[in-house]
């Protein structure tokens, strides 16, 4: 029962998290405060039940996942608040939560080798985001196959789209730019150039000068709270798919 209340607890914050991170990007640091509060009940309970072996496991899943997600952090591959949650999760509910609904036990596949919870959650959340530079190569592919071929990795991660179309949002694009004099340079940039007023607008008048074509590429910004979410849910119901993929490929 406690297992059950412990996902139940999670599901609003991860639920308004979704809801920010697709209306502005950002999750206040609030949210990951309250919701530790909240799970700080269920932290305590099972300090109680099981004592001194439950806080060490407890701590070492926490020193886990906070070094695994602060390199990735500081490489530029993952977000603030995507960092936090999963720090969040994994003190609240470090290892697989085993649920039983009437003769089902949850989850479905059993529980993995490393049973680290919130680590199943992000390994298995970037399974799903692999779908989405799959679907943006092939919509590149069929969309401008003749400009996107000319960057082949940039169809992985954006489109072009035209100047003129261009609009403050949660888009980035891929390539910083310098103005020369007599034409505009565009290089990769890591961290992309943000497509404010001001950028448009020196956009548009270089097209107008003949300095660039109409056609730039851009990158969205992916709400990535939503596919930890939605795996949270799937690690518990089912599992790790990580795991299970991989002792399907041993079994064959």
């Amino acid at each position: 029962m406690i297992e059950i209340l412990k996902v139940l607890a999670c599901m609003p914050f991860l639920l308004y998290a979704c809801y920010a991170d697709i209306k502005t990007r950002r999750v206040a640091n609030e949210v990951w405060v309250v919701m530790f509060g909240v799970g700080f009940i269920f932290i305590m309970y099972d300090l109680m039940a099981y004592g001194l072996p439950y806080l060490i496991r407890n701590v070492l899943s926490f020193l886990f996942i906070f070094a695994f997600v602060y390199v990735l952090f500081q490489l530029g591959a993952f977000g603030g608040a995507d960092a936090k949650v999963l720090m969040t999760i994994s003190l609240i509910i470090p290892t697989f939560p085993r649920i039983m609904l009437g003769s089902t036990s949850l989850p479905l596949n059993g529980v993995p080798f490393i049973d680290l919870f919130a680590f199943s959650v992000f390994g298995n959340s970037v399974i799903l985001t692999v779908i989405v530079p799959a679907g943006l190569f092939l919509y590149n592919l069929l969309k401008n196959p003749s400009e996107s071929l000319k960057r082949p990795l940039y169809m992985f991660i954006g489109y072009i789209t035209p100047i003129s179309k261009l609009e403050k949002g949660h888009f980035r694009m891929i390539d910083s730019y310098e103005d020369t004099g007599e034409d505009v340079k565009f290089s990769f940039s890591r961290s992309g150039t943000e497509l404010t007023s001001g950028v448009i607008s020196e956009l548009k008048g270089f097209q107008n000068e003949g300095k660039v074509k109409d056609g730039v590429w851009i990158t969205p910004g992916l709400p990535f709270m939503i596919p930890i979410t939605a795996v949270f849910l799937t690690a518990v119901i089912f599992g790790d798919l990580i795991f299970y993929i991989t002792l399907q490929f041993m079994m064959m």
